[in-house]
């Protein structure tokens, strides 16, 4: 058990304490500290909490709530969806659920390479690999007349040990990422994906400006702080100048 929950009567306000095992024998050190900083991470409870599949759904929350990216009646794209927190938030916010009666009903898109388990209200591409033409054609025929209005990239590659080659490949997958909402993008719509920190950045974020009206990094505070992730956040798609 993660958490123990501990109350008082007569109205007091109730907390929570962590319980941090101290049996760890077994284990190595790597899947130690991983563990120990799971246990003590608020967004870990957090997401448990308010049944969000993982804590990554926060930095989502965080952005689109301080920039308004996902609005009712806007279609989506989730690059990267599994295990499937930002593809809840989407659904909520772009009110693919019909949550909101009087609001226009959006779409959202979630692929990866892994498998997801099925979400209401959301087309899923699951062990598809986003790189591949065959998926991207998938995900077109799935919008029909449809056009974009925000597209996300939660996507990282699996990590190599060789710093340079891991930066190669996340910025790979940027520009990838880039190209589709190119391509499929609205007027005005938006672009948010991950990167880590590396000299190539600066040049994505270049390319990015050719297309988009402003863009910037983002650090939400889900984040964890020794995580080298930041986000690129482009707006106001401006299409492509014939």
């Amino acid at each position: 058990m993660l958490c123990r929950k501990l109350s008082t009567f007569g109205g007091a306000a109730k907390t929570f304490a962590k319980v941090v095992p101290n049996n760890l024998k077994g284990k190595s050190k790597s899947s130690q500290e991983w563990l120990t900083r799971q246990l003590r991470d608020p967004y870990v409870e957090r997401a448990k909490m308010m049944n969000y599949r993982c804590r990554s759904a926060f930095k989502l929350l965080e952005i689109d709530n301080k920039y308004g990216l996902i609005r009712p009646g806007h279609t989506v794209i989730d690059c990267g969806a599994s295990p499937g927190s930002w593809t809840q938030i989407a659904v909520k916010q772009s009110n693919a659920d019909g949550g909101m009666k009087s609001k226009p009903m959006g779409m959202v898109v979630g692929v990866d390479l892994l498998q997801i388990y099925p979400i209401e209200h959301a087309t899923l591409f699951g062990n598809s690999d986003f790189l591949r033409k065959e998926t991207q054609d998938k995900i077109k025929t799935s919008l029909g007349e449809r056009r974009v209005d925000c597209v996300l990239s939660d996507m990282a590659p699996n990590a190599s040990g060789i710093r340079a080659l891991d930066q190669e490949n996340i910025t790979t997958l940027c520009y990838a990422v880039l190209r589709f909402a190119i391509l499929m993008s609205t007027p005005n719509a938006s672009l948010l994906m991950k990167v880590w920190d590396n000299g190539d950045v600066p040049k994505l974020e270049k390319s990015i400006l050719e297309y988009y009206k402003t863009v910037k990094r983002v650090k939400p505070r889900a984040s964890r702080d020794d995580s080298a992730e930041n986000f690129i956040l482009a707006r106001g798609f401006v299409g492509i100048e014939s």
